[in-house]
């Protein structure tokens, strides 16, 4: 896999004006906006029928200031607050412009797919995200990425926009020298079978995710995160990031990922975060609590690592689960026994295993927290939400890898940099193959933040390959 640079024009049997590769949100979208611009579109995905990280994830779409959040009586959401939100989230490390321009552009986005391809979203109005000074979600019916993939794959389907599937892009055809240096010319391709061939373009999105699959790559750019629980697509080999590479383009914030601090072990599902934001905590093997769980999902998956044992365990009670049942990853752990009801804290100190009086003061610390009395040792204020009740509902937990956050560096038009700042003549990213929102770590991700990506550099990459190849 790599970049082969030719020194003159290359001819191909084969053609498109706009070549994506992945079929996620953001190649969907990519091509569906290229397409109502007039581009001749071809999505290349790896898979038999389009997956990725995009079904497996929440279906959850931060947007500010949208018509679904005016209908549903949520007024004082703005585009600003998003933005702030965004960098506060990422300590400000991450690319201003970039954040500026994606919470500008996301009402727009989410308005077009739910008016334009019935995309099912509603507004997320019965809990809050840490980090979210307003509730900003839009999500689909049972918050699960899958039922937003089939729509939009359907939609690129009735528009006629072919989805080569189980085409798997090895190299890259690249001009090597003049004032067209870097200017992609086509793609190579692997089918199952072996056999390969070689398509033509007038402009190349690269909407193929991040690294998460790829271990030799985490070890090498995020090595506390080699050992997590990996719940992302596999096919997430740090495509874009090799011929970026190759091809001398700005790579930033490697080893930045979004993590998950609740996977129910040994299901491999993770829970709901409202059985943190209502109240609920996470304890060791001690029955002990060890970090503020509501600072974020993401940096809570290292946390719950650096356990014994490498897990925790996650106590929360009915009214969380009335709200995490609705998700459906939640709701699949829930069938699949991962979640089991007690009646006290010795009841559930009995299955962790620990001392009884050790996990009956961690109950009674955290319900003084919850009525105002004390400072937690953590940070976290338990005052917003009342006092867990019996019946206790827990599940062992650990940490897990969702997807990288570091990728390509692209500028507000989505075309890939180069080192020195300058853009290459055709290529653009986004979602998982560009640099994300979230800075260096695992800490600056906003929950969210990787649908927020796909769906809006999707939109204004496909929107900006067709401008160029319709003007050029």
């Amino acid at each position: 896999m790599g970049v082969v640079l030719e020194g003159k024009s290359k001819t191909f049997a084969t053609r498109a004006e706009v070549l994506i590769i992945g079929a996620g949100a953001c190649g969907t979208i990519a091509a569906l906006a290229a397409n109502e611009r007039g581009a001749e579109v071809l999505i290349l995905e790896r898979d038999a029928k389009p997956t990725g990280n995009t079904s497996l994830s929440g279906g959850q779409i931060p947007a500010a200031g949208t018509r679904l959040q005016h209908a549903a009586g949520l007024l004082d959401d703005t585009p600003e607050l998003l933005h702030q939100d965004i960098l506060a989230k990422a300590h400000g490390e991450c690319d201003h412009a970039i954040a500026r321009r994606i919470a500008d552009e996301a009402a727009k986005t989410v308005e077009w797919l739910v008016d334009r391809y019935k995309l099912p979203l509603s507004c997320v109005l019965d809990f809050q995200y840490p980090g979210h000074s307003r509730p900003h979600m839009h999500a689909s019916p049972s918050r699960y990425g899958a039922e937003l993939l089939t729509v939009l794959v359907a939609a690129v389907e009735a528009e006629g926009i072919p989805i080569a599937g189980s085409a798997t892009a090895t190299d890259l055809f690249a001009d090597a020298e003049g004032k067209s240096a870097g200017r992609i010319q086509g793609v190579r391709v692997k089918r199952p079978d072996g056999a390969a061939e070689e398509i033509g373009c007038d402009a190349l999105i690269l909407a193929c995710n991040g690294f998460g699959g790829n271990k030799t790559m985490l070890a090498r750019h995020i090595p506390e995160a080699v050992d997590l629980f990996y719940e992302g697509h596999t096919g997430n080999q740090g495509d874009a990031v090799i011929w970026g590479e190759a091809l001398g383009a700005s790579i930033k914030d490697m080893g930045s990922f979004q993590g998950h601090g609740a996977v129910a072990t040994p299901h491999g599902m993770h829970l709901a975060w409202a059985t943190v934001t209502e109240g609920g905590y996470h304890v060791n093997a001690e029955g002990r609590r060890f970090s503020n769980e509501n600072a974020g999902y993401s940096e809570q998956a290292l946390k719950v690592h650096k356990q014994a044992g490498k897990v925790a365990w996650a106590i929360w009670d009915a009214r969380g689960e009335e709200i995490a049942l609705r998700q459906h990853s939640h709701a699949l752990a829930q069938e699949s026994g991962a979640v089991k009801r007690y009646d006290s804290a010795g009841a559930m100190a009995k299955a962790i295993g620990c001392d009884a009086k050790v996990l009956e003061r961690t109950v009674r610390e955290v319900e003084a927290l919850a009525a105002g009395k004390g400072k937690d040792a953590f940070g976290r204020d338990f005052a917003r939400k009342p006092p867990l009740k019996a019946p206790y509902l827990m599940a062992k937990i650990m940490g897990a890898l969702t997807h990288t956050q570091g990728g390509l560096e692209i500028d507000t038009a989505m075309r890939v940099l180069r080192k020195d700042g300058t853009p290459f003549p055709n290529l653009f990213a986004g979602g998982g193959a560009a640099r994300g929102l979230s800075g260096p770590a695992d800490w600056g991700y906003l929950s969210g933040s990787g649908l927020l990506m796909a769906t809006n550099t999707g939109r204004l990459a496909g929107e900006a390959a067709a401008k160029l190849v319709k003007v050029s």
